[in-house]
């Protein structure tokens, strides 16, 4: 996990503006025109259509998208009552996890009201503005009150998180639990520890996913609630237990399960120790659990344990639920979040742990083959299926209890929609590089002396995305980086040509001349290589002592391709590499090979390409949905150029005969979907929204990716190497630092994913 400074958090929320949401046109506005339209006297008509049918606000405004995080800064974070303009980063927080994680349009509003009743009359006064409504950071018993009362009196829906988005996690996690422990849910004994809102909800909801009311035993910090107490609220009253219990240790002898929302430690050893076998235990005080992860797996083997931290397994997170919740309702018009749509959303979330791992995730763990079990009883937070599995649920549990106002017909179509959304807002970066902080590897990084690859490296260094090796000079790359204001402390630099090097550079030169000695090396040849920074880093790969190798290239980089090649190798059944770029584009997210490598390719490197790109994809947790592009389509010319990709494209029918692949074709019939299948209603595309292009040569590969940058359709991930044996990446010396960034973190996943597989 990357180390959070103070003064980090405060210039990542100052710079380059302040705050971290802004609001962006969705409609032109460049012509006087535009703006007839936009404003007055345009904009009267869709407003007179509203006045005749309100549900037309769905059709003509972003209502349907649009969630209101509202909050009066009472109860923010670990924090406590800091006051409604305090809390405003955490909300601003908030809002920005809606967009990137679903898309949703979300304003951050912070009430400065503690009266229930004068907060709960102005949150109602802006229903009109908004689809649905996040509560958040309320302090409990006052939250109850305010959900109840919006969820009765408004038409939208309605979700206090810090309730129910925990409850709904957690309610994920406990079914699975309870299906590896071999318990049913109705038999289990439940102690809660802690009575305040997400406590409360996350009671009901286990209740009402089958636990037995009278086998909960809820405490506080004054003990057990029993119906001896005569200080309760009706919260807590309704969870009041005749059994003669006290104290926290006494309701713990033979339980089956602990959920804790309290404080750190209140757990002991011995406490666990007197559960009944098979224990489950979620401790999910923040940032410090109730009894620590090491402690409760020592002394409890047969333990399934959870916690809200990232850095030991099972992790409850809010963000697997509450922005594909919104999603869902919004979808189909909801008029509340009830409890058919959120066991929907909890068994939608259960499931996903069942399905194989994605590698990415997989290489995150550092595991070779996470899976449904003891470690593993929960999605991580950027694991890719959430989208499409959790806002169908939800949409399809407010079908069923008949809180849908505009119902989804076209399921097929819903789940293309949300397909399309996997890719906008950057996910595919995000979940790259969180992906890649999770497991950190050894990067070597050839060109170490130019700024903007030294700039990358002391930003992957600090912001925990790989671990650095600079080859160089010391003193040079010393000088440059105090020249550039960097701070490369700790960072190793290996100085290839310096005489304390002579051992490694006759090591390395020893194992090259004998992996190609039928090729005409040998030992002095290789060595005189190891004096270029290109050999030896690859060596280094090659040997173990770095993880992934980092090769800026000046210019065409077919000098580094045969250098790779030679040390590194080609996969079995391979003789081609490639590279492909990852686009992420507000359309989603696309991927274009060969990008870098290969020049006029012919029949069977186009081949290879192809079949790369297919693993390359499916790598990075996306279905390839592909088109062969040239200049003709489906055979309507046939020059050597087309008919090349046309066999291409019948070879990988023959051998991929599932795949959704067809060509060639021009870009725009790749692209536009409708178009393709009105023209040409034969193709194995139908209904699919291509995401993986496959050009022809290399200068249409190149032309696409560089004109679509320059145009400023998106940002780009790559080049990625596909074919070589180990991560070996090319990438051009003057690249912005945040392409560098974005490749380095490519190349520890690919360095963790080959980890793995060893």
């Amino acid at each position: 996990m990357a180390k959070v400074t103070k003064q980090m958090a405060l210039d990542y929320h100052k710079y380059p503006r302040p705050g971290k949401i802004e609001v962006i046109p969705t409609k032109p506005y460049a012509t006087q025109a535009d703006l007839a339209l936009a404003y007055s006297p345009g904009v009267a008509y869709p407003c007179l259509e509203i006045q005749e049918a309100p549900e037309k606000a769905y059709d003509y405004t972003d209502k349907g998208n649009l969630v209101a995080v509202i909050s009066n800064g009472t109860a923010v974070l670990g924090l406590g009552d800091i006051g409604a303009l305090a809390g405003k980063p955490v909300m601003e927080g908030k809002a920005l996890l809606f967009k990137i994680f679903a898309g949703l349009d979300c304003y951050d509003i912070e009430v400065d009201e503690k009266d229930p009743e004068k907060f709960i009359s102005i949150v109602k006064a802006l229903g009109p503005t908004f689809g649905g409504i996040n509560l958040e950071d309320i302090k409990a018993p006052e939250c109850f009150e305010i959900e109840t009362r919006l969820k009765a009196e408004m038409d939208i829906p309605v979700m206090h998180d810090d309730q129910h988005g925990t409850a709904i996690i957690s309610a994920a996690g406990l079914l699975n639990a309870l299906e590896i422990q071999g318990k049913r849910i109705e038999d289990v004994k439940l102690v809660v520890n802690g009575a305040g809102a997400a406590a409360v909800s996350c009671t009901k909801l286990y209740i009402a996913l089958g636990v037995k009311k009278e086998n909960v035993v809820m405490c506080d910090s004054k003990g057990v609630i029993s119906d001896k107490r005569t200080d309760l609220n009706p919260q807590k009253a309704f969870f009041a237990t005749s059994r003669p219990l006290s104290s926290l240790a006494e309701a713990m002898k033979d339980a089956d399960v602990f959920l804790g929302l309290s404080v750190k430690d209140v757990v002991t050893p011995e406490m666990v120790k007197s559960m009944a076998p098979r224990p489950i235990v979620f401790a999910l005080a923040n940032p410090d659990p109730e009894i620590a992860y090491e402690v409760a797996t020592s002394v409890r083997p047969d333990i399934i344990m959870a916690t809200g931290r990232s850095d030991y397994p099972n992790q409850i997170n809010n963000v697997l639920g509450f922005p594909y919740i919104f999603r869902g309702a919004l979808d189909c018009g909801a008029t509340e979040i009830n409890e058919t749509m959120k066991i929907y959303a909890v068994r939608a979330i259960a499931e996903i742990a069942k399905l194989p791992v994605p590698q990415v995730v997989n290489a995150a763990y550092g595991r070779a083959n996470l899976k449904f079990g003891r470690e593993y009883i929960i999605p991580t937070p950027f694991d890719p299926r959430l989208l499409t599995a959790v806002s169908p649920a939800v949409a399809r549990g407010a079908l069923e209890s008949g809180v849908a106002r505009r119902p989804i017909g076209d399921w097929a179509a819903y789940d293309e929609k949300l397909l399309r959304l996997k890719g906008n807002d950057r996910k595919f970066t995000r979940r790259l590089n969180e992906a890649a902080r999770c497991n950190p590897k050894r990067v070597v990084f050839a060109e170490a002396n130019t700024d903007n690859m030294l700039r990358a490296a002391t930003i992957a260094a600090a912001d925990g995305l790989c671990i650095p090796i600079l080859l160089g000079n010391e003193e040079m790359i010393e000088k440059r980086a105090v020249r550039l204001g960097l701070d490369i402390s700790g960072i190793e630099i290996v100085n290839l040509r310096h005489d304390r090097e002579a051992a490694r550079r006759e090591k390395y030169a020893e194992k090259l001349s004998e992996k190609r000695q039928r090729q005409g090396e040998n030992f002095e040849s290789a060595l005189d290589k190891m004096f270029d920074r290109n050999y030896f880093g690859m060596m280094m790969v090659e040997n173990g002592d770095a993880d992934a190798f980092i090769a800026g290239t000046r210019a065409a980089n077919n000098k580094t391709g045969i250098i790779a090649r030679e040390v590194i190798g080609m996969k079995d059944g391979i003789s081609h590499f490639a590279t492909m770029h990852v686009l992420e584009t507000t359309k989603g997210t696309y991927f274009l090979a060969d990008t870098m490598i290969n020049g006029n390719a012919d029949e069977e490197t186009l081949m290879d390409i192809t079949r790369l790109t297919v693993d390359a994809v499916k790598f990075f947790a996306h279905d390839p949905v592909m088109a062969m592009v040239s200049y003709s389509n489906f055979g309507s010319n046939e020059e050597p150029e087309c008919t090349k990709v046309h066999k291409v494209v019948e070879r990988m029918h023959e051998e991929f005969p599932e795949l959704p692949i067809d060509g060639e074709m021009q870009i725009n019939y790749a692209l536009n979907s409708t178009v393709r299948d009105k023209v040409f209603p034969f193709n194995k595309l139908m209904g699919k929204e291509v995401n993986t292009l496959v050009f022809p040569n290399l200068s249409a590969a190149n032309a696409a990716y560089r004109l679509m940058l320059e145009m400023g359709v998106g940002e780009s991930i790559g080049p990625i190497q596909m074919g070589l044996k180990k991560p070996v990446h090319f990438i051009n010396v003057d690249a912005d630092v945040r392409d560098i960034l974005n490749l380095i973190a490519v190349a520890v996943l690919d360095a963790a994913v080959l980890d793995n597989k060893c």
